[in-house]
């Protein structure tokens, strides 16, 4: 079975564009057969984007982790001109349609393939955000939060989105247990915004 969270480039295009407006801008995406959330910015990317807009800062350097086709660091990088956007994905029609995309919505950022964080070099991130994909399992899940510890530097911070119903609060507790702590920042209509600050 294909998945969006795996390589599925011969799956026959579909292309459709769509809309999605934050603070004062309207963004619009190209997505796919193919691709997470196809039809609409799903909500909990929406509720992720605005608990982070609240903040009022977005640190130097941040890895949008399985950005799909784009909506969480274009976003993010349009409203903070000043970070530096990395955005990877394992599934390539995905970050195709993320590269197209931030040069639609006039964004400059980085976009590459990558398994987890296989093809994430640096280990100096700010910020590590991330949606992550709740089919393929808590493994893969975990591994993203760890990778995520080791990839974020002394005082990053980790933020993630996740369905309560869909496992957030035992998503809470591993990342406890990587990071030594995790904070639920909003709930939003079954969704849980977890925020985790690593302290070497």
């Amino acid at each position: 079975m294909d998945h969006y969270f795996t390589d599925n480039r011969h799956l026959a295009e579909n292309r459709k564009e769509l809309s999605f407006r934050f603070w004062c801008f309207t963004f619009y995406f190209q997505t796919d057969n193919g691709v997470f959330s196809k039809d609409a910015v799903d909500f909990g990317s929406r509720a992720l984007i605005e608990t982070i807009a609240k903040q009022g800062e977005l640190h130097e350097k941040v890895l949008d982790m399985g950005c799909g086709y784009g909506p969480i660091g274009i976003t993010l990088k349009k409203r903070f001109t000043k970070s530096e956007m990395h955005m990877v994905d394992v599934n390539p029609r995905a970050v195709q349609l993320a590269k197209e995309n931030a040069i639609r919505n006039e964004v400059e950022v980085s976009v590459c393939v990558s398994d987890l964080d296989e093809a994430v070099a640096d280990h100096d991130f700010s910020e590590i955000i991330t949606n992550p994909p709740i089919r393929a399992g808590k493994q893969v899940i975990y591994q993203i939060f760890e990778g995520a510890y080791a990839h974020l530097r002394d005082g990053g911070v980790l933020w993630v989105v996740i369905r309560k119903q869909q496992g957030a609060p035992s998503a809470k507790e591993k990342i406890a247990s990587v990071f030594g702590n995790c904070e639920i920042m909003a709930r939003e209509t079954g969704y849980w915004i977890l925020k985790a600050v690593k302290r070497v």
